[in-house]
């Protein structure tokens, strides 16, 4: 991706184009992408000009407002995927370590992945509770804003590098089997075993326009936040605090903290180092 955006969204035109663009889409699709990091979006937009071979933003402005196929072309750009089979291995070693004993005592739970990208992260998830035994009482949701990316999340099929890279961080992550064990080679690519699709549910879900997936016990949303401005991001933990149970746990990206954040006071750091917190329970209840 380009370092610096073009001409085209460089020049105070170009970001009164872009400011433009934005609005139209939050008006005909109802996509809120106002409060994204500028850079960020700026970068996105010129990327998306570059592979589409426009230099006229307006223009294109005006195609995505009256071409929806165009406009889903486009939505990619603002969901990068940033993804692998249990990426940050330390991370998950600390879900078995601290949260999934807790987990234990819930007779059912439920785990929203929001941003789930391409799914790597979802079925490693899947993988380390079913190793520990907990998988059968889950319920793991998995959403993100791009239907293109949900799409080969469900089919669950990788390439072979990309499993090859994932067994070196499964067993950096605490496993204990082989990750072929959840899944088979065919045609040149890695399927996921289907059982432990039985527990996933995958759909669309914007964090900025949408409600809450209410009363989960744990909710993961990692390398998201760091792609919103301080409003957005606020806006988005208030709706991850609404979408958990009193006890249950929250867990972002490595580059996100809840440090310095109104929603601070309202969870108990678990593990700062792998940004896993605990929702508070009000006082005088009893803490699950």
């Amino acid at each position: 991706m380009n370092d610096h955006p073009p001409e085209a969204v460089a020049t105070e035109a170009g970001r009164i184009e872009v400011n433009l663009l934005l609005e139209g889409i939050f008006q005909r699709y109802g996509y809120d992408f106002r409060d994204y990091a500028r850079a960020s979006v700026e970068r996105r937009i010129a990327q998306f000009l570059d592979d589409t071979g426009n230099t006229d933003l307006m223009q294109v402005t005006g195609r995505v407002l009256r071409d929806p196929e165009f406009f889903y072309k486009l939505i990619p750009y603002f969901s990068i995927s940033v993804t692998a089979l249990f990426r940050d291995p330390p991370f998950y070693q600390a879900v078995r370590e601290k949260v999934v004993p807790l987990l234990r005592t819930w007779p059912h739970f439920k785990v929203w992945h929001a941003g789930c990208a391409t799914g790597e992260e979802v079925y490693s998830m899947a993988i380390l509770l079913h190793e520990e035994g907990v998988l059968d009482r889950a319920g793991i949701y998995a959403t993100d804003i791009s239907e293109r990316a949900l799409e080969k999340a469900r089919a669950g099929i990788y390439s072979l590098e990309v499993v090859q890279k994932g067994s070196r961080n499964y067993q950096a992550a605490g496993g204990n089997s082989s990750l072929s064990d959840y899944y088979h080679v065919r045609y040149n690519a890695a399927a996921i075993q289907a059982h432990l699709k039985k527990r996933l549910t995958f759909a669309l879900h914007n964090l900025v326009i949408d409600k809450a997936f209410g009363e989960m016990q744990m909710v993961v949303c990692r390398n998201v936040l760091i792609y919103f401005n301080d409003y957005l991001q606020n806006q988005v933990l208030d709706l991850l605090w609404e979408s958990l149970e009193y006890g249950g746990f929250l867990c972002l990206g490595d580059k996100e903290t809840l440090a310095f954040t109104p929603a601070a006071a309202r969870f108990q750091v678990v593990d700062e180092r792998h940004r896993i917190y605990k929702k508070k329970v009000p006082v005088g209840e009893v803490n699950p």
